[in-house]
């Protein structure tokens, strides 16, 4: 059996990432979606409101399961048995992170290995910062995410008021 994972942020999970989590589902026996608690970035929702998130879009997979973790992806793969490191690709400059990153893996933990696969078409301009910026400026991400995280999206925002857009960092897209 040939388990692999699935590790992100998913802050928060949108179209792109589930793309590529089905897909890897079809390749593997299991695919874990593994939910990072402290990444080195301004969050917008909790782990635990990620891991719900998430848990959620994929309750009906039976290949897929959700949960989350600290620490080395590496360390992380090996205590749950997991040969696999599922990434996706999205752009050009993704893959010189990602090169980086599979070396990295691979120096630590040699017996893993780090598949890519490359975004559906579609999802190529899809990335988490994109969807929080769109719906912290009251734009419509509903085309981008789950009823579930639009509404969340919404939620947060009408919480954080005013200073929404300002409470992580953004990529313009006021230009």
């Amino acid at each position: 059996m040939v388990r692999a994972i699935f590790p992100g942020t998913f802050d928060p999970i949108h179209y792109g990432h589930i793309d590529i989590a089905e897909r890897a589902a079809k390749i593997f026996d299991e695919l874990i979606i593994a939910v990072y608690d402290r990444p080195l970035k301004n969050l917008l929702f909790s782990p635990e409101e990620r891991l719900e998130m998430v848990s959620h879009v994929f309750k009906n997979h039976r290949k897929i399961r959700v949960a989350g973790y600290q620490g080395l992806t590496v360390d992380y793969c090996r205590s749950m048995d997991a040969q696999v490191i599922v990434r996706g690709l999205r752009v050009f400059s993704d893959f010189e992170q990602e090169f980086r990153m599979a070396l990295a893996n691979h120096r630590l933990a040699p017996e893993i290995d780090v598949v890519a696969l490359i975004t559906s078409e579609e999802h190529s301009f899809l990335t988490g910062s994109t969807v929080r910026e769109i719906a912290s400026l009251d734009g419509d991400v509903s085309s981008l995410v789950p009823t579930l995280v639009n509404k969340a999206l919404k939620r947060r925002f009408k919480e954080l008021g005013e200073d929404g857009p300002k409470a992580f960092p953004l990529t313009s897209l006021r230009d």
